[in-house]
């Protein structure tokens, strides 16, 4: 298989680590920004854009708030989808897989590394619900602000997930849309990959 330059490696979680380093450089805002799609008991889809945290060696990682609507269609539905698409760089790299909650020591650290009022946001917004006016939620920040100080915990409902992939998919634009698409995918975490090139 002629998978030599961009798509050479045997490791595609270091293959999409490289892209998205890459794309640091390269684009000019929020190079981690990802589509995210989930379905919830009714089946209906939905996405959103998010940005991405981390990409580890099993896993991709964002952080959410768990009462949010994403949440709670994960909670329903533990499947996902995501696609990273940096203009700069005409590539994308797309990933389905199975979620799991990242809630312990890990979304504490990242939750500390945050800025200040952001921190604060994350305990004022009950994410996704109904709100009567912008001076609701700028009042409840500056009331939080007072009561938390500058060391706010983790709310209880705010955390990560870990998108574990059964299929990761990287794109290249070609010359008169003959694309390279290459998938890698695998039955189970646990299971070895299986590569194959795809027609555009």
């Amino acid at each position: 298989m002629d998978r030599t330059g961009i798509f050479a490696g045997d490791d595609p979680f270091q293959i999409a680590r490289d892209w998205l380093q890459e794309a640091t450089r390269t684009e000019p805002n929020d190079p981690n920004a990802m589509a995210f799609a989930t379905a919830g008991r009714d089946g209906m889809p939905n996405v959103r854009i998010l940005l991405l945290k981390d990409i580890e060696d099993d896993a991709f990682v964002f952080y959410t708030n768990y009462t949010s609507q994403k949440a709670q269609e994960i909670e329903e539905n533990a499947k996902g989808a995501l696609v990273m698409h940096w203009k700069s760089l005409r590539r994308q790299v797309r990933v389905r897989g199975t979620l799991t909650r990242e809630d312990g020591p890990k979304a504490d650290a990242y939750f500390a590394s945050r800025a200040l009022q952001s921190r604060i946001g994350a305990h004022a917004s009950q994410q996704s619900r109904p709100l009567s006016s912008r001076q609701v939620l700028t009042d409840e920040v500056k009331n939080l602000s007072q009561q938390l100080g500058d060391n706010p915990p983790r709310p209880a409902h705010w955390g990560g997930y870990r998108l574990s992939p059964i299929e990761i998919e990287f794109w290249s634009d070609g010359e008169f849309r003959l694309h390279d698409r290459f998938r890698w995918s695998r039955t189970g975490s646990e299971n070895d990959w299986s590569i194959k090139r795809l027609y555009p």
